[in-house]
């Protein structure tokens, strides 16, 4: 089962990126390349039928398997990164973290209005990245399709912000 397997690659790394977090190390996956696809087509299984435009990936790490997927599901990818990343005209949105503030930003001209996006990202924590992304689609008139993670930290409760969006929030594994 897909969810053993990636559960037992997820490497902890403890007191990172600061003392007290265990950080879940998703790039041990990577190192498996049946792995990698199994986890692509896991996730492009449970969003088929959501009758995606595009899938949005959220910097960095959403862009491994975001990528993989769009191109899987034969939709465009749309990167949202971090402010100051993206090389033509820009639409931002600022959100709060636990330890400060952040803002991502897509290129103005990638999402047509209606469209269904899937946003796509490594792991659901609290959730503030996700609803950024989420807001971000949301001011280009496009629809959250639902989000897709690899592993949620269910107990950090980040889907519950994610629910006002979209009902449809899968995950492979949960911690």
């Amino acid at each position: 089962m897909i969810n053993t397997r990636l559960i037992n690659a997820i490497r902890d790394v403890p007191n990172f990126p600061k003392p007290g977090i265990i950080f879940k190390d998703i790039t041990p996956i990577l190192l498996d390349p049946q792995l990698t696809r199994d986890v692509v087509n896991e996730i492009a299984e449970n969003v088929k039928d959501l009758k995606l435009d595009a899938v949005a990936g959220i910097e960095s790490r959403g862009f491994w398997f975001g990528i993989m997927l769009a191109n899987q599901l034969n939709v465009p990818f749309i990167p949202m990164r971090k402010k100051g990343k993206l090389p033509y005209k820009t639409v931002s949105y600022s959100y709060d973290l636990e330890y400060g503030s952040a803002e991502i930003e897509m290129h103005q001209d990638v999402i047509e209005e209606g469209w269904n996006v899937l946003i796509h990202d490594d792991l659901l924590a609290t959730g503030g990245t996700a609803v950024a992304a989420a807001e971000l689609l949301l001011m280009q008139k496009a629809t959250v399709a639902g989000f897709s993670f690899v592993v949620d930290l269910s107990f950090l409760n980040g889907k519950e912000e994610l629910l006002k969006y979209s009902e449809k929030i899968f995950n492979l594994a949960r911690f």
